[in-house]
């Protein structure tokens, strides 16, 4: 399985002195299938303030694991009620960051699907805040499904 697919993010991230920020974008990209792992692959944009990386999420039955490679480089894993830490690249340094999950809610198929992942944040070992993040995955050009992409109707 390897189709195209509309992928639709919303994430909110809540900080300690609780200003919260709020995304929402929708972007095409990959969806396919290795054994019995899903994977979601995009470009990250100028929207994004990713411009130049490449996010892949890898999704299993427990875990989502978020990859990053490009001008941002990271690999976050998602496993509820576990605390995961690894690296953070930017053109500012390398940062420490380690995520609790309090939900991995994974509802996806060969269709596609929605995934939510509720975390708690650390900066270099520094809690900086809770943070949410919902994609939604439907096939492009799939008969029924209309979208507009890059101010084109689909």
């Amino acid at each position: 399985m390897n189709k195209n697919v509309i992928i639709s993010v919303r994430s909110s991230q809540v900080y300690e002195q609780d200003e919260t920020e709020n995304y929402e974008f929708i972007t095409e990209g990959k969806y396919y299938k290795k054994r019995n792992t899903y994977f979601i692959s995009y470009k990250e944009s100028a929207v994004t303030g990713m411009d130049g990386t490449t996010t892949t999420l890898k999704v299993e039955d427990n875990s989502v694991t978020l990859m990053r490679f490009g001008d941002v480089s990271s690999h976050m894993v998602f496993e509820q009620s576990c605390r995961h830490v690894s690296g953070y690249e930017t053109q500012f340094g390398i940062f420490t960051v380690g995520v609790f999950s309090n939900k991995v809610d994974i509802n996806i198929n060969d269709d596609g699907g929605k995934i939510i992942v509720d975390y708690l944040v650390e900066l270099d070992n520094m809690n900086t805040g809770k943070s949410y993040f919902e994609i939604d995955i439907k096939e492009a050009f799939k008969e029924g499904n209309s979208f507009m992409v890059g101010g084109m109707k689909n």
